[in-house]
């Protein structure tokens, strides 16, 4: 069972990692719009709706996962979203690379892991 929940943990540290995408996609690119204008676009925004019923799918998701595992195993898992997210803005969204940016998940990555072990 436990082996279960980490992997629907992982699930939905990837679901959270495509919302995200989505919005973005949603969004576009900076246009110097009021706020009013920038919730009106998002509202309208296909992207943005899929983001965001992805976010709902992985916080339901999220509660069976807390209601079986420890949360100090579960949330160290999120920090993979840092990772999956980066590279998928890369891959996908075609935003710069950088060896900074993957220095700084690393560092990330390795203290969330630090943390995992001592729980």
């Amino acid at each position: 069972m436990k082996s279960i929940a980490i992997g629907l943990a992982v699930f939905c540290v990837l679901l959270s990692s495509a919302a995200q995408i989505a919005m973005k996609r949603g969004m576009g690119a900076p246009s110097g719009a009021d706020v009013g204008a920038t919730y009106l676009h998002a509202l309208t925004s296909p992207m943005v709706w899929l983001g965001l019923g992805l976010y709902g799918a992985s916080a339901v998701l999220w509660l069976w996962v807390l209601s079986r595992l420890d949360v100090s195993l579960a949330y160290p898992l999120v920090s993979m979203g840092f990772v999956v997210t980066m590279a998928l803005g890369v891959l996908w969204l075609g935003e710069p690379f950088s060896w900074l940016r993957v220095a700084g998940c690393t560092l990330i990555v390795v203290g969330v892991s630090l943390l995992a072990m001592d729980a």
